[in-house]
């Protein structure tokens, strides 16, 4: 199912973790485990934020892909299923 992940960092915790030069590793490391459609990053509400789109094979992934943004990030996330175009299409023509 495609997914799309936001997650917003604790500026504390995520300053921390960028001075010890650990931003980009934590951030690779779940990229390369997502292997997302999309990835995103910027500013949201004052701080730092990633939208990632992605396809999730089992609910059961949910904690390894939460955990460490929780754990090493102080991150707060939402996780929601969303559709492409072509999605939507197939969707609403299952409606007729």
């Amino acid at each position: 199912m495609r997914v799309m992940l936001r997650a917003k960092l604790d500026t504390q915790t995520s300053n921390e973790v960028l001075k010890d030069g650990r931003l980009a590793e934590i951030v690779e490391s779940l990229l390369q485990r997502l292997n997302p459609e999309a990835a995103y990053f910027g500013p949201t509400e004052g701080g730092r934020s990633c939208t990632i789109v992605f396809d999730m094979q089992e609910s059961s992934s949910l904690p390894t892909i939460a955990e460490p943004l929780f754990q090493e990030l102080g991150a707060k996330i939402e996780i929601q299923p969303v559709m492409n175009l072509e999605d939507m299409r197939k969707g609403l023509a299952a409606l007729r």
